[in-house]
Protein backbone atom coordinates (compact mmCIF):
# COMPACT_ATOMS: atom_id res chain seq x y z
CA UNK A 1 0.00 0.00 0.00
CA UNK A 2 1.14 4.14 -0.36
CA UNK A 3 1.36 5.77 2.87
CA UNK A 4 3.67 8.96 3.87
CA UNK A 5 6.23 7.90 5.80
CA UNK A 6 8.12 9.66 8.46
CA UNK A 7 11.83 8.21 9.18
CA UNK A 8 13.54 11.03 10.81
CA UNK A 9 12.13 14.42 12.16
CA UNK A 10 12.19 17.72 10.23
CA UNK A 11 10.48 19.98 8.05
CA UNK A 12 7.72 19.24 5.69
CA UNK A 13 9.88 17.79 3.22
CA UNK A 14 10.67 14.42 5.57
CA UNK A 15 7.65 13.28 4.52
CA UNK A 16 7.73 10.97 1.61
CA UNK A 17 5.66 8.68 0.29
CA UNK A 18 6.46 5.02 0.26
CA UNK A 19 5.00 1.60 -0.51
CA UNK A 20 4.88 -0.41 2.69
CA UNK A 21 3.02 -3.50 3.78
CA UNK A 22 -0.35 -3.58 5.12
CA UNK A 23 -1.17 -3.24 8.63
CA UNK A 24 -1.82 -6.36 10.27
CA UNK A 25 -4.68 -6.16 12.35
CA UNK A 26 -4.55 -6.94 16.31
CA UNK A 27 -7.30 -8.71 18.62
CA UNK A 28 -10.30 -5.79 18.42
CA UNK A 29 -9.08 -4.25 15.46
CA UNK A 30 -10.16 -3.70 11.77
CA UNK A 31 -8.57 -2.96 8.74
CA UNK A 32 -10.28 0.22 6.92
CA UNK A 33 -9.79 1.04 3.26
CA UNK A 34 -9.05 4.69 3.76
CA UNK A 35 -10.64 7.61 2.00
CA UNK A 36 -9.74 10.40 3.58
CA UNK A 37 -7.86 11.57 6.36
CA UNK A 38 -7.30 14.76 8.20
CA UNK A 39 -4.21 16.80 8.96
CA UNK A 40 -3.69 18.29 12.84
CA UNK A 41 -1.44 20.63 14.71
CA UNK A 42 -0.46 16.87 16.67
CA UNK A 43 1.08 15.78 13.36
CA UNK A 44 3.22 18.74 13.11
CA UNK A 45 4.39 18.21 16.47
CA UNK A 46 4.96 14.86 15.48
CA UNK A 47 6.89 15.44 12.31
CA UNK A 48 8.85 18.20 14.15
CA UNK A 49 10.24 15.91 16.66
CA UNK A 50 8.29 17.11 20.00
CA UNK A 51 7.15 14.01 20.82
CA UNK A 52 10.34 11.86 21.58
CA UNK A 53 8.23 8.55 22.43
CA UNK A 54 7.48 8.35 18.50
CA UNK A 55 8.73 5.21 17.31
CA UNK A 56 10.15 6.05 13.66
CA UNK A 57 9.71 5.41 10.92
CA UNK A 58 5.98 6.29 11.56
CA UNK A 59 3.19 6.77 9.45
CA UNK A 60 1.59 10.21 10.99
CA UNK A 61 -2.26 10.57 10.98
CA UNK A 62 -4.70 10.33 13.98
CA UNK A 63 -7.95 10.00 12.06
CA UNK A 64 -9.55 8.32 9.07
CA UNK A 65 -12.65 7.51 6.97
CA UNK A 66 -13.31 5.02 4.78
CA UNK A 67 -14.42 1.43 4.46
CA UNK A 68 -14.84 -1.68 6.93
CA UNK A 69 -13.76 -5.01 5.28
CA UNK A 70 -15.15 -6.65 7.03
CA UNK A 71 -18.74 -6.08 6.26
CA UNK A 72 -18.29 -3.02 3.88
CA UNK A 73 -19.21 -0.17 5.98
CA UNK A 74 -18.57 3.12 6.03
CA UNK A 75 -16.54 4.11 9.13
CA UNK A 76 -14.20 6.90 10.96
CA UNK A 77 -11.97 5.96 13.27
CA UNK A 78 -9.65 7.84 15.54
CA UNK A 79 -6.00 6.39 15.66
CA UNK A 80 -4.24 6.72 18.81
CA UNK A 81 -1.02 5.25 17.30
CA UNK A 82 -1.28 7.03 13.67
CA UNK A 83 -1.41 5.43 10.65
CA UNK A 84 -4.06 7.83 8.77
CA UNK A 85 -1.98 8.91 6.28
CA UNK A 86 -2.01 5.48 4.30
CA UNK A 87 -4.33 3.62 2.17
CA UNK A 88 -5.17 1.35 5.01
CA UNK A 89 -5.22 1.33 8.33
CA UNK A 90 -5.82 -0.90 11.29
CA UNK A 91 -8.18 0.43 13.75
CA UNK A 92 -9.56 -0.35 17.47
CA UNK A 93 -13.26 -1.16 16.82
CA UNK A 94 -13.63 0.56 20.10
CA UNK A 95 -12.37 3.71 18.78
CA UNK A 96 -14.11 3.30 15.32
CA UNK A 97 -17.87 4.86 14.86
CA UNK A 98 -20.31 4.18 11.26
CA UNK A 99 -20.89 7.28 9.27
CA UNK A 100 -25.05 7.95 9.14
CA UNK A 101 -26.04 8.10 5.30
CA UNK A 102 -26.78 11.68 5.74
CA UNK A 103 -23.10 12.72 6.66
CA UNK A 104 -20.26 12.48 3.77
CA UNK A 105 -16.82 11.50 4.39
CA UNK A 106 -14.98 14.83 4.65
CA UNK A 107 -17.54 16.12 7.19
CA UNK A 108 -17.08 13.08 9.16
CA UNK A 109 -13.35 13.05 9.59
CA UNK A 110 -13.96 16.78 10.96
CA UNK A 111 -16.78 16.20 13.07
CA UNK A 112 -15.37 12.95 14.88
CA UNK A 113 -11.48 14.51 15.95
CA UNK A 114 -11.67 17.94 16.22
CA UNK A 115 -15.45 18.26 16.32
CA UNK A 116 -15.40 16.10 19.34
CA UNK A 117 -12.36 18.20 21.25
CA UNK A 118 -15.13 21.59 20.44
CA UNK A 119 -17.83 19.79 21.93
CA UNK A 120 -15.51 18.58 24.83
CA UNK A 121 -14.14 22.14 25.41
CA UNK A 122 -17.36 23.47 25.56
CA UNK A 123 -19.79 20.78 27.68
CA UNK A 124 -17.19 18.76 29.34
CA UNK A 125 -14.59 21.21 30.64
CA UNK A 126 -16.73 24.41 30.24
CA UNK A 127 -20.18 23.43 31.21
CA UNK A 128 -21.50 25.80 28.84
CA UNK A 129 -25.22 26.62 29.74
CA UNK A 130 -27.61 28.18 27.08
CA UNK A 131 -27.50 32.05 27.43
CA UNK A 132 -23.44 32.38 28.42
CA UNK A 133 -21.12 34.48 26.66
CA UNK A 134 -18.27 32.61 24.70
CA UNK A 135 -14.61 33.20 23.08
CA UNK A 136 -12.83 30.85 21.14
CA UNK A 137 -9.47 31.76 20.04
CA UNK A 138 -7.87 30.43 16.74
CA UNK A 139 -11.42 30.31 15.69
CA UNK A 140 -11.02 29.81 11.93
CA UNK A 141 -8.65 26.45 12.61
CA UNK A 142 -10.14 22.79 12.14
CA UNK A 143 -11.05 23.05 15.79
CA UNK A 144 -12.11 26.88 16.27
CA UNK A 145 -14.17 26.82 13.37
CA UNK A 146 -16.40 24.00 14.92
CA UNK A 147 -15.97 25.68 18.76
CA UNK A 148 -17.78 28.44 17.24
CA UNK A 149 -20.46 26.69 15.27
CA UNK A 150 -21.10 24.65 18.17
CA UNK A 151 -21.59 27.58 20.82
CA UNK A 152 -24.23 28.78 18.71
CA UNK A 153 -26.09 25.65 17.99
CA UNK A 154 -26.09 25.68 22.17
CA UNK A 155 -28.09 29.26 22.64
CA UNK A 156 -24.70 30.48 23.91
CA UNK A 157 -24.59 34.49 23.06
CA UNK A 158 -22.92 36.56 22.27
CA UNK A 159 -20.51 34.26 20.60
CA UNK A 160 -16.66 35.89 20.03
CA UNK A 161 -14.34 34.89 17.55
CA UNK A 162 -10.44 35.63 17.61
CA UNK A 163 -9.09 35.28 14.62
CA UNK A 164 -5.53 37.01 12.91
CA UNK A 165 -6.51 38.50 9.89
CA UNK A 166 -9.03 40.19 8.81
CA UNK A 167 -10.65 37.82 5.80
CA UNK A 168 -10.11 35.09 8.94
CA UNK A 169 -12.51 37.24 11.06
CA UNK A 170 -14.86 37.66 7.87
CA UNK A 171 -15.43 33.98 8.04
CA UNK A 172 -15.08 33.43 11.55
CA UNK A 173 -18.16 36.62 11.35
CA UNK A 174 -19.96 33.75 8.37
CA UNK A 175 -20.01 30.78 10.85
CA UNK A 176 -22.20 32.68 13.28
CA UNK A 177 -20.57 34.50 15.52
CA UNK A 178 -21.76 37.96 16.98
CA UNK A 179 -18.31 39.61 17.14
CA UNK A 180 -14.84 39.02 15.54
CA UNK A 181 -11.56 40.18 17.33
CA UNK A 182 -7.74 40.48 16.58
CA UNK A 183 -6.02 38.46 18.71
CA UNK A 184 -3.21 40.27 18.74
CA UNK A 185 -5.15 43.56 19.84
CA UNK A 186 -2.85 44.82 23.09
CA UNK A 187 -6.59 45.60 24.60
CA UNK A 188 -7.65 42.05 23.92
CA UNK A 189 -9.23 41.93 27.67
CA UNK A 190 -10.89 45.16 27.30
CA UNK A 191 -12.65 44.46 23.93
CA UNK A 192 -13.39 40.47 25.24
CA UNK A 193 -15.37 42.37 28.34
CA UNK A 194 -16.92 44.92 25.99
CA UNK A 195 -18.16 42.18 23.49
CA UNK A 196 -19.45 40.36 26.22
CA UNK A 197 -21.63 43.17 27.58
CA UNK A 198 -19.27 44.46 30.13
CA UNK A 199 -19.06 42.02 32.65
CA UNK A 200 -16.73 39.61 30.78
CA UNK A 201 -16.68 36.48 29.15
CA UNK A 202 -18.14 33.09 30.95
CA UNK A 203 -16.26 30.78 28.75
CA UNK A 204 -12.73 31.35 27.31
CA UNK A 205 -12.03 28.03 25.10
CA UNK A 206 -7.85 28.39 23.97
CA UNK A 207 -5.48 26.48 21.83
CA UNK A 208 -3.01 29.54 21.69
CA UNK A 209 -1.74 30.29 25.30
CA UNK A 210 0.87 32.83 25.78
CA UNK A 211 -0.70 36.45 25.35
CA UNK A 212 -4.31 35.12 23.94
CA UNK A 213 -4.36 33.23 27.28
CA UNK A 214 -3.45 35.72 29.29
CA UNK A 215 -6.05 38.37 28.16
CA UNK A 216 -8.68 35.61 28.17
CA UNK A 217 -8.23 35.12 32.01
CA UNK A 218 -8.19 38.69 32.33
CA UNK A 219 -11.55 39.25 30.20
CA UNK A 220 -13.59 36.82 32.44
CA UNK A 221 -16.39 37.49 34.32
CA UNK A 222 -16.66 36.49 37.59
CA UNK A 223 -17.66 32.43 37.54
CA UNK A 224 -15.64 32.75 33.83
CA UNK A 225 -13.55 29.75 32.89
CA UNK A 226 -10.62 29.01 30.67
CA UNK A 227 -10.24 26.14 29.22
CA UNK A 228 -6.94 25.20 27.39
CA UNK A 229 -6.84 22.82 24.49
CA UNK A 230 -4.38 19.86 23.23
CA UNK A 231 -1.44 18.28 25.11
CA UNK A 232 2.31 19.27 24.60
CA UNK A 233 5.72 17.23 26.03
CA UNK A 234 7.77 18.57 28.52
CA UNK A 235 10.23 19.11 25.78
CA UNK A 236 8.50 21.06 23.90
CA UNK A 237 7.77 23.70 26.38
CA UNK A 238 9.28 26.24 24.86
CA UNK A 239 7.33 26.65 21.65
CA UNK A 240 3.78 26.19 23.67
CA UNK A 241 1.90 27.50 26.34
CA UNK A 242 0.66 26.14 29.63
CA UNK A 243 -0.98 27.60 32.91
CA UNK A 244 1.12 26.98 35.86
CA UNK A 245 1.09 28.80 38.89
CA UNK A 246 4.80 27.48 39.54
CA UNK A 247 7.41 30.25 41.13
CA UNK A 248 9.22 30.04 37.58
CA UNK A 249 6.41 31.46 35.81
CA UNK A 250 5.48 33.53 38.49
CA UNK A 251 9.30 35.44 38.50
CA UNK A 252 8.66 36.28 34.90
CA UNK A 253 9.72 33.39 33.17
CA UNK A 254 6.87 32.79 31.40
CA UNK A 255 6.92 35.67 28.91
CA UNK A 256 10.17 33.76 27.07
CA UNK A 257 8.25 30.16 27.27
CA UNK A 258 4.58 31.62 26.90
CA UNK A 259 3.68 29.97 30.16
CA UNK A 260 0.85 31.40 31.49
CA UNK A 261 0.68 32.50 35.41
CA UNK A 262 -2.30 31.90 37.44
CA UNK A 263 -2.09 31.56 41.60
CA UNK A 264 -4.58 30.12 43.77
CA UNK A 265 -5.19 34.46 45.38
CA UNK A 266 -5.88 35.14 41.89
CA UNK A 267 -8.69 32.06 41.25
CA UNK A 268 -10.46 33.00 44.61
CA UNK A 269 -10.27 36.93 44.51
CA UNK A 270 -11.58 36.49 40.73
CA UNK A 271 -14.09 33.61 41.59
CA UNK A 272 -12.93 31.94 38.17
CA UNK A 273 -11.88 28.68 36.93
CA UNK A 274 -9.33 26.82 34.80
CA UNK A 275 -9.32 23.60 33.27
CA UNK A 276 -7.76 22.15 30.35
CA UNK A 277 -9.43 18.98 28.16
CA UNK A 278 -7.49 16.70 25.44
CA UNK A 279 -9.67 14.13 23.31
CA UNK A 280 -8.11 10.86 24.49
CA UNK A 281 -9.69 10.84 27.72
CA UNK A 282 -12.84 10.54 25.86
CA UNK A 283 -11.54 7.76 23.59
CA UNK A 284 -11.46 5.38 26.25
CA UNK A 285 -15.06 5.89 27.17
CA UNK A 286 -16.99 3.77 24.37
CA UNK A 287 -20.85 5.26 25.27
CA UNK A 288 -19.15 8.92 26.23
CA UNK A 289 -17.65 8.67 22.77
CA UNK A 290 -20.43 7.57 20.53
CA UNK A 291 -22.73 9.64 22.14
CA UNK A 292 -20.71 12.75 21.25
CA UNK A 293 -20.32 11.75 17.55
CA UNK A 294 -23.98 10.74 17.29
CA UNK A 295 -24.67 14.35 18.61
CA UNK A 296 -22.59 16.02 16.06
CA UNK A 297 -23.90 13.93 13.44
CA UNK A 298 -27.26 15.03 14.44
CA UNK A 299 -26.37 18.83 14.03
CA UNK A 300 -24.51 18.09 10.80
CA UNK A 301 -27.68 16.53 9.62
CA UNK A 302 -29.84 20.01 10.97
CA UNK A 303 -27.91 21.88 8.91
CA UNK A 304 -26.82 23.51 12.41
CA UNK A 305 -22.80 22.35 12.76
CA UNK A 306 -20.59 22.02 9.15
CA UNK A 307 -16.86 21.01 8.61
CA UNK A 308 -15.32 23.88 6.24
CA UNK A 309 -12.82 21.86 4.19
CA UNK A 310 -10.11 23.92 3.37
CA UNK A 311 -8.19 21.69 0.91
CA UNK A 312 -7.85 18.18 0.16
CA UNK A 313 -4.24 17.46 -0.78
CA UNK A 314 -2.85 13.87 -2.15
CA UNK A 315 -0.71 11.60 -0.29
CA UNK A 316 2.48 13.62 -2.07
CA UNK A 317 1.09 16.85 -1.39
CA UNK A 318 1.25 16.04 2.97
CA UNK A 319 4.24 18.11 3.41
CA UNK A 320 3.12 21.07 1.50
CA UNK A 321 -0.32 20.26 3.64
CA UNK A 322 1.94 20.78 6.90
CA UNK A 323 3.92 23.50 5.52
CA UNK A 324 0.33 25.78 5.14
CA UNK A 325 -0.96 24.55 8.46
CA UNK A 326 1.89 25.70 10.29
CA UNK A 327 1.99 29.33 8.40
CA UNK A 328 -1.80 29.91 9.25
CA UNK A 329 -2.39 29.91 5.48
CA UNK A 330 -5.82 27.41 6.01
CA UNK A 331 -9.40 27.79 7.21
CA UNK A 332 -10.91 25.09 8.75
CA UNK A 333 -10.05 21.76 8.10
CA UNK A 334 -7.08 20.28 5.30
CA UNK A 335 -7.86 16.77 4.55
CA UNK A 336 -5.78 14.00 2.41
CA UNK A 337 -7.38 12.15 -0.32
CA UNK A 338 -5.72 8.89 0.00
CA UNK A 339 -7.62 7.86 -3.33
CA UNK A 340 -6.45 10.38 -5.38
CA UNK A 341 -3.27 10.04 -7.73
CA UNK A 342 -2.79 13.52 -8.91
Amino acid sequence: MRAVVLRRPGGPEVLRVERIPEPLPGPGESLIDVTLTGVNFDDLEQRAGAHPQLRLPAVLGVEAAGHRRTDGRRVVALLRQGGGYAEVVAARDAYTVEIPASIDDAQAVGLFEQGGTAYGALLLAGRLRAGESVAVSAAAGGVGHLAVQLAVALGASPVIGLASTAAKRQFVKGLGADVALDPADPELAGQLREAAGGAGVDLFVDSVGGAVARAGLAGLAPFGRLVCLGWRPETAAADTSAVAGSSAAASGADADAGVVALTTAQLARDSIGCAGFWMRHVVDHRELLCGIADRLFELAAQGRLAVHVDRAVTLPEAGAAHAAVAARATRGKVLIDVRREV
